[in-house]
């Protein structure tokens, strides 16, 4: 009798970016049993860049998801196995082994964690120790079968978290370490639930919880049930770090990816950032007057903020030397031979800048097309880590929050960014008299190393001057 075979065939976590080491899984969209067909979706996962869907390569039936969703897993893990049909055979395959991890499944790849050194064999995880950190007033002594170390002096602000041997070190990555040590939490005392015995950040917040809990609970000798035995109620003492309706955010995926560029580029760069008042009224009637005529196509989205990014590309191809990145390692400012407009958008996720490609070489009408696809794949989570890339200058529209301006800090490798703020009726001195206008205040920030106080101001002078009076977007362009 023939058989069909079936071979398990299984699918990692790719890099769907450029040298990105992990990704959160943030919803499956198939489980155990479904039947796939190659390029079909089969999740959605959030890198540092943007959130993707996953193309499985292959048919077959899902045999195991190997991470749950909100699970972050590291680029080249396995995260699903498919089991595909074969050829028919004169006699059954032998069963497959069971595969219960992805590291099993890949027995010459293991997670090297800092500190250990590559781990070998199958993993036995350590006995668990009974011994927990004490943070509340000691009760009553009573025998007990061991000696019990002394409760922490009232005093003591925090409680010291014990050198521990080399060799009964709990599994965690540093992160997670410096987060216990930060909560006073002996890892030691945690019941880890990550895999092969490893103590995640989770696991730590649930035991600091379960001790500020306690802290506050009454607390009773050890006693039969028979003999309940009455313990005086303890003074509450404060768990260093954790305090009634707190709420900790993990910092991973954009955000995380947001925070560590911010950094660099404000220890990196040395930011010089210059304002400008400007009286937009002429450009604000131009808006309404595109919106109304519908010259620029059906469906185009006008919006104040396509006339600044119009305004800005046409200040740059007067002054194309802002339009540039500092190579360090080569010692050369590379003027870049195209504009890629980026456009900072707040999203769930936290803020990314994706950026129109060449938008220095579009006409007003498809700049502004652009600007609509950018802002709506953005508001939809879908911007894909290409558009991302690239970037050579960018525009903040802090307006929209009712922000008059700010100090904006560069996206790393740029040279300049350009904030927006809101557009508020003032009064204006217009021809001689004080009268209510529209203004708006720009921010410039730029990049000291290769953009001067002369250039900066003029390019900030340029847009002012073309926002003022929009016409010139047509002469000058």
């Amino acid at each position: 009798m023939t058989t069909e075979v079936r071979s398990l065939r299984e699918f990692k976590m790719p890099d769907v970016g450029e040298g990105l080491t992990e990704a959160e899984i943030l919803s499956w969209y198939v489980k155990p049993g479904d039947t796939v067909t190659d390029g079909q979706v089969v999740c959605e996962v959030e890198t540092a860049k943007a959130a993707v869907e996953l193309p499985i390569p292959f048919n077959g039936v899902v045999e195991q998801l190997f991470f749950p969703a909100g699970a972050t897993v590291d680029v080249g893990t396995v995260i699903i196995s498919v089991a595909v049909a074969g050829e028919a055979g004169a006699a059954p395959a032998a069963p497959a082994a069971p595969v219960a991890a992805p590291a099993e499944a890949e027995p010459a790849r293991r997670e090297v964690l800092v500190g250990y050194g590559p781990r070998t064999g199958g993993t036995q995880r350590r006995a668990r120790r009974t011994t927990t950190t004490t943070v509340v007033a000691p009760a009553p002594a009573v025998p007990a079968p061991a000696p019990v170390p002394a409760p922490a002096p009232a005093a003591v602000a925090a409680p010291v978290v014990p050198e521990q041997p080399v060799g009964d070190r709990p599994l965690a990555k540093p992160p997670v370490r410096k987060l216990a040590k930060d909560l006073g939490v002996d890892l030691r005392a945690v019941t880890p639930t990550g895999p092969d015995g490893v103590v995640t950040r989770e696991d730590v917040h649930a035991y600091a919880s379960a001790a500020a809990a306690a802290a506050v609970a009454p607390v009773a000798p050890e006693a039969s049930a028979a003999e309940p035995v009455e313990a005086p109620v303890a003074a509450p003492v404060a768990v260093p770090g954790v305090t009634a309706g707190d709420v900790r955010v993990p910092i991973k995926g954009v955000r995380k990816a947001t925070a560590q560029a911010m950094v660099a580029s404000a220890f990196t760069a040395p930011h010089v950032t210059e304002f400008v008042q400007v009286d937009v009224t002429r450009t604000m009637k131009f808006v309404r007057r595109l919106k109304e005529s519908g010259e620029l196509g059906r469906d185009i989205r006008v919006s104040p903020l396509l006339l600044v990014a119009k305004a800005l590309l046409t200040a740059i191809k007067r002054h194309p030397e802002i339009n540039a990145q500092w190579d360090e390692a080569a010692q050369e400012i590379v003027i870049r031979g195209q504009v890629n407009l980026g456009i900072a958008a707040a999203t769930p996720r936290g803020l990314i800048v994706p950026n129109i490609k060449d938008a220095g070489g579009k006409t007003l009408s498809g700049l502004a097309a652009s600007l609509g696809e950018l802002i709506d794949t953005a508001r939809l989570g879908k911007t894909s880590p290409s558009d991302m890339q690239g970037g050579t200058v960018t525009i903040t529209n802090v307006g929209v929050f009712g922000v008059d301006t700010g100090t904006p800090i560069l996206n790393p490798g740029e040279a300049a960014i350009l904030a927006f703020g809101a557009v508020r009726d003032l009064p204006w001195v217009h021809k001689g008299k004080v009268v209510p206008r529209q203004v708006t205040t720009l921010a410039l920030s730029f990049d000291h190393r290769l953009v001067d106080g002369e250039l900066g101001s003029k390019v900030l002078a340029d847009v002012a001057a073309l926002l003022e009076r929009p016409k010139r977007l047509i002469t000058w362009g």
